[in-house]
């Protein structure tokens, strides 16, 4: 055991310097207004590189290339333990426990968006960036950001980058080198990022929120300068801004690459996930524009599309931004958006759930096993976008929805046990696993999760972790045959 977790232990100390040094931005803010935060971020950044360091010191002779279950390893503790250094400046400024700081930073990480704080808008400036800007290093992944520095400091990212990709077709690559992969995804991510800055900027926000909105964009991470989010503004040129981006950020970033290197948009018609994001998204807001507008929600229709389209496009990508309080909308409506933030998202991409990929896979081996009942001989290979898929990617899809709804019925009953009602317990868990923030109930957009109990809170933080490592990561760790040598 030593032999393995020495090695990830030192691996993990670089991850945590290079962790401190993304407190500078914060810490830079603090100082240039005076920001009575600064000695949080001071304290913070220090104690993060000081541990590190240690760490770094300790295990240094046990450097070595990693293998898979390193990888795995290195991931779920990175994702585990990080948010509780990133959780200092909030639990060493606020007025609040370990318990919901953990969840907030978690949520930040995780791009899920969930809140257990109120009054935003009077946060000091740098909390607000802190919250933001781990949303924004949480939508590509710490550790595909790790995978372009760690090379230079002569650890090897392959293996993770392999655990941490979302998506059953973990092994392509953009280009032979793994670090070069994961900068060109960051250079994507970067670009569409500045690009959604500019354009929230040129539609009214001042350049705070729009820093911070459009981090929370392109990670699909929900969090929000003001408790009324997107609400707050009632602009329609910044709803269709952030509609914009949200969808481009459900997509898969690879596929970005394409059409900006091809100039041109063949790639996005090329692939079957961006369609079908295009097509279930289209579908579904006009048709809960028309639900709402017959059950007179609204009094117009143009303003039933209106926030039909952000809401519904906000939470079916994961994103958890909104401009109203839906949970008040006839129930059919919430429940089919958090129905789409399970299916939505596409592999590659920063949201979260089964994502589109694993939906398309089941829906034609569903199709498939149907045409056998009428010719059990015929043999016809499965394909998606004309590409075939292999048996063992359909059954890894077959394990990964039966690991990923057992988690849900489980985690659903604990929260039940718990006491809280049903519906909060079922749409806080969906919106946790699924990294897509307010869920309905108690937890809905008008309320927030720091009406929960403590240990409500923790299992809303397992959940969320359970969904942003695609449930295997973590449920892996616990095979005995891992740990075999």
């Amino acid at each position: 055991m030593k032999d393995i977790l020495l090695p990830v232990a030192h691996v993990f100390s670089l991850v945590l310097m290079v962790f401190a040094g993304t407190m500078l931005a914060p810490l830079i803010l603090a100082i240039w207004g005076l920001d009575p935060a600064l000695r949080s971020f001071v304290v913070s950044a220090f104690a993060t590189f000081f541990i590190g360091a240690l760490l770094w010191l300790a295990t240094r002779r046990f450097k070595r290339e990693l293998k898979t279950r390193d990888g795995l390893t290195l991931v779920a503790l990175t994702w585990v333990a990080l948010p509780a250094v990133a959780g200092f400046p909030l639990w060493n400024y606020l007025p609040i426990d370990f318990t919901d700081a953990y969840f907030e930073a978690t949520s930040g990480l995780t791009t899920t968006g969930g809140t257990v704080l109120s009054g935003l808008e009077y946060l000091p400036r740098s909390i607000n960036l802190w919250r933001h800007l781990l949303s924004w290093l949480g939508g590509m992944g710490i550790i595909v950001l790790a995978v372009a520095i760690l090379p230079m400091l002569g650890v090897g990212g392959m293996q993770m980058y392999r655990a941490e990709m979302p998506g059953p077709m973990k092994d392509s690559k953009l280009t032979p080198r793994i670090g070069q992969t994961a900068k060109l995804l960051w250079a994507v991510y970067a670009g569409l990022t500045v690009a959604c800055l500019v354009a929230l900027r040129l539609v009214g926000m001042n350049w705070f929120d729009a820093v911070c909105h459009s981090f929370s964009a392109l990670a699909l991470g929900g969090f929000s300068t003001y408790d009324a989010s997107i609400g707050h503004f009632n602009s329609v040129p910044i709803e269709m801004v952030l509609t914009l981006f949200q969808v481009l950020a459900a997509m898969n970033f690879a596929t970005h690459y394409l059409v900006w290197s091809q100039r041109g948009l063949t790639a996005y018609l090329r692939d079957a996930e961006s369609r079908a994001i295009i097509g279930v998204l289209f579908t579904s807001c006009v048709g809960i524009a028309c639900f709402l507008y017959y059950h007179g929600t609204y009094p117009d229709f143009g303003s039933a599309l209106r926030h039909s389209v952000f809401n519904v496009v906000s939470i079916a990508t994961d994103s958890g931004l909104h401009t109203q309080d839906f949970s008040r909308w006839p129930i059919f409506a919430p429940m089919w958006m958090l129905f789409l933030s399970s299916v939505v998202a596409s592999s590659g991409s920063t949201g979260g759930g089964i994502k589109m990929i694993r939906t398309l896979v089941l829906a034609k081996q569903a199709y498939r096993e149907l045409e056998h009942l009428v010719h059990p001989n015929m043999i016809r290979p499965l394909k998606v976008g004309g590409t075939v898929i292999e048996n063992r990617v359909v059954f890894a899809v077959l394990a990964f929805v039966f690991l990923y709804f057992m988690s849900i019925v489980t985690l659903v009953f604990v929260q039940l046990g718990s006491g809280l009602d049903f519906l909060t317990s079922l749409s806080s868990i969906l919106a946790c696993i699924n990294n897509s923030g307010p869920g309905l109930g108690l937890v809905g957009p008008g309320s927030n999760y720091g009406v929960l109990t403590d240990f409500q809170t923790w299992v809303c933080s397992v959940a969320m972790l359970l969904g942003r490592l695609e449930v295997f990561t973590l449920l892996v760790l616990f095979t005995p045959a891992l740990w075999r040598k």
